[in-house]
């Protein structure tokens, strides 16, 4: 599902890597996180897709800012689940993807507003 548009490929592969993870984490009885992450880590590609859809610059950087908070929320999460002894699984691979998540998402905010200030 190429779209010609990386933040939302991204975020979008993002999400389908997320709900494996649920998955797996709901086989092994761990419910608490796994919720959580869930429902910020396939929130990310859902509010990059409403920023495409934006109706204004403005409202584009705000749609953007709500997917940058999913993301460091995400973030956070995995770096719980990471350090917590509640699974065996490994997230180095999440961590790694959602950090550049962050940055690519980081600047395009920043670009923006650079942008709309002129």
């Amino acid at each position: 599902m190429k779209t010609d548009n990386l933040i939302a490929d991204k975020t979008f592969e993002f999400a389908i890597s997320i709900i494996s993870l649920y998955t797996q984490l709901q086989n092994e009885k761990e419910f608490i996180i796994s919720k959580q992450l869930m429902r910020c880590g396939t929130s990310i590609g859902a509010n990059v897709e409403e920023a495409i859809a934006a109706q204004s610059k403005r409202d584009f950087i705000h749609k953007m800012s709500i997917a940058s908070k999913e993301a460091r929320e995400t973030k956070y999460w995995l770096r719980l689940l990471d350090k917590s002894v509640v699974t065996k699984i490994s997230v180095d691979n999440y961590l790694t993807e959602i950090g550049h998540i962050i940055n690519i998402i980081t600047k395009i905010v920043k670009t923006s507003q650079e942008h709309i200030s002129k």
